[in-house]
């Protein structure tokens, strides 16, 4: 069997959702590295055909060994998406954090490599964050250009995904490096005709309940009669179609907000309260239900919260209560399944069966959707 045409290095790998619809196009990942063991594993459960070097990149022997293994695999592509934590607009943007640092050895791989091509993946606020880089501060774009311009044709570009079809609005950083012997440069896909919605990607899927963990079993029943059923028929679609588990004064709080409003609009007795009845504080982007008919707000690593940003399902209205007021569905945050769906990770994805969901859920909110990788790697030369 002839080798694929692209072979990739995955550098800061997590689990591996960017990669997840990349065989589909015939495009190879040999190698990857993660730092974290937990996630490393996993990512070598998912994709059992990569090599998986689990390990500091900073530290010289794991260096060494992804250089030595992506030379023999023959890699002529890099993939690498530091983390952005010091970077990212809902961190401490903290441009000292020591992880701002790790384009550094991105850059001394491409050096050591030297690929036909190079994708680098963060948040918008990489172009704006600086590091202390030969004895001054410099950004982190313009260390690449420094340091990689003579030898790659580079271009820079913010993307939203939901313009190639990713249901999610989610803005990146996309750089796209390609080596100067080669004619054709590797650029950002065409955008997509028309959005993916909501209602495109999860208004198919049945009502669910949440799981209310605060409430005696009778007043649970009472609350959702239909919960076991409807759970049953959830579970039915996927493994990954779990009720969310909340607690009551959220839930009824979300009872009553309207899809693509804030609980913090509802009349004064169903806004957010706390435990001590006092009224809860914050943003209009918190306790908020989705749109149906747009893409989803970006998935957070916090998505299991009622109280974070713009994590409530659209919801529907199903009538009025005793007293005239609109009571609408699914008051609760996205299933795991449902983030799935909206990051355009394909129902075949082989995420074991005994994957925690609190974990993957977390994990979700770090990714690249990988339809857009998919559609981004269609588009090499």
């Amino acid at each position: 069997m002839s080798k694929k045409k692209f072979r990739v290095l995955s550098l800061f790998a997590n689990i591996g959702v960017a990669e997840a619809m990349l065989e589909d196009i015939n495009v190879e990942v040999p190698v990857a590295n993660e730092l974290i063991k937990r996630r490393a594993d996993l990512y070598q459960k998912i994709y059992p055909k990569t090599k998986m070097i689990c390990g500091d990149i900073t530290d010289n022997d794991t260096y060494n060994s992804i250089i030595e293994l992506s030379k023999t695999k023959e890699i002529n592509v890099i993939l690498a998406t530091p983390p952005c934590q010091g970077m990212s607009t809902v961190g401490q943007q903290d441009e000292d954090d020591e992880r701002n640092y790790l384009t550094l050895p991105v850059i001394e791989a491409i050096k050591a490599l030297n690929p036909q091509y190079v994708v680098i993946e963060n948040v918008p606020n990489y172009v704006n964050t600086k590091i202390s880089y030969g004895g001054e501060r410099m950004l982190l774009t313009e260390i690449l250009k420094q340091e990689l311009s003579n030898e790659y044709h580079i271009t820079i570009d913010i993307v939203n995904t939901e313009d190639y079809s990713v249901p999610q609005s989610r803005e990146r950083v996309i750089i796209l490096m390609t080596r100067s012997d080669i004619n054709a440069f590797w650029q950002i896909p065409p955008k997509s005709k028309k959005k993916v919605t909501m209602e495109d990607a999860i208004g198919w899927i049945p009502c669910i309940d949440p799981f209310v963990k605060d409430l005696t079993p009778i007043d649970f029943q009472k609350l959702f009669p239909l919960y076991e059923e409807r759970k049953q028929k959830a579970l039915a679609i996927s493994k990954w179609n779990i009720p969310p588990i909340h607690i009551y004064r959220q839930v009824r709080a979300m009872q009553y907000t309207p899809t693509g409003k804030s609980a913090f609009d509802n009349t004064l007795q169903h806004r957010p309260m706390k435990e001590d009845g006092t009224f809860v504080k914050g943003y209009h982007n918190t306790y908020s239900r989705q749109r149906w008919d747009t893409p989803a707000f970006t998935v957070t690593m916090d998505n299991r919260k009622i109280s974070s940003q713009g994590n409530v399902h659209p919801g529907r209205l199903i009538g009025k209560d005793e007293n005239g007021e609109e009571v609408y569905s699914d008051a609760r945050t996205l299933t795991l399944y449902e983030l799935m769906r909206i990051m355009s990770i394909p129902d075949s994805w082989p995420l074991p069966a005994n994957t925690g969901e609190a974990f993957v859920r977390r994990i979700i909110g770090e990714g690249i959707p990988p339809l857009f990788v998919q559609k981004l790697f269609k588009n090499l030369p």
